[in-house]
């Protein structure tokens, strides 16, 4: 038997509602996670998975799920309010990265050893520099009449598909970090490729609703 249209597009945001809340589970459990094999305070470097993990897989995610009108946990507001609360959240998360990369770049200076030599340390420092970019330019969206020659429509176009990118960089970041000594050492086995299917999973996301938005935007013009 054939699904109706209505149906198919019932079962399709009972999926995207469903995704959207294991993000918002893979968001939350991957730093507590993190957070119990780092043990932050037993020594200087433990800060550091901490605080990226924080950044880029809780704050980061919380901060562009605020605009999904399936998961939103602000759906009841307006976009205003989800506006402001998607800079603070932004700031946050560039202050924990900023954070976690001073941690990571005073422990092996303490050391003596080499800077931003590995995949995981150069995309990283990229990520961070991206993301404080990223903040600057959220700017313009706040007072767009420092931009003249642009709409505020192309403005919020560009201003998502550069946050994707970014957020992707994020995620790759977290990825190439559980690829280190300190942690294969701690997670092996089959809990290993589950922690790296968390940010697979939150990207996914992600990408799955900038898409959707960049669609609705395209046929309202129409």
């Amino acid at each position: 038997m054939a699904l109706t249209a209505e149906t198919e597009s019932r079962l399709y945001r009972s999926l995207r509602a469903a995704a959207g809340a294991s993000a918002h589970l893979v968001a939350l459990g991957f730093p507590s996670a993190v957070a119990v094999l780092a043990r932050p305070g037993s020594s200087l470097f433990s800060w550091h998975p901490l605080l990226m993990a924080l950044a880029f897989s809780f704050l980061m995610t919380e901060a562009l799920l605020i605009f999904s009108p399936e998961t939103s946990l602000l759906r009841s507001f307006s976009r205003k309010v989800k506006v402001r609360v998607h800079w603070a959240l932004q700031l946050l998360a560039l202050l924990c990265a900023l954070l976690g990369l001073g941690v990571i770049t005073y422990n092996k200076h303490l050391n003596g050893k080499a800077h931003f030599v590995t995949w995981h340390g150069l995309t990283g420092l990229l990520t961070v520099l991206y993301a404080g970019g990223q903040c600057a330019g959220g700017v313009f969206l706040l007072y767009p009449k420092l931009m003249k020659n642009w709409t505020l429509a192309k403005l919020k176009l560009y201003h998502a598909t550069s946050g994707l990118v970014g957020y992707l960089l994020g995620c790759a970041s977290l990825m190439l970090g559980m690829c280190s000594l300190w942690f294969t050492t701690l997670v092996t086995s089959i809990s290993w490729y589950l922690a790296m299917l968390c940010p697979l999973l939150t990207s996914l996301v992600i990408m799955n609703q900038v898409s959707n938005a960049y669609l609705y935007r395209k046929r309202s013009q129409h």
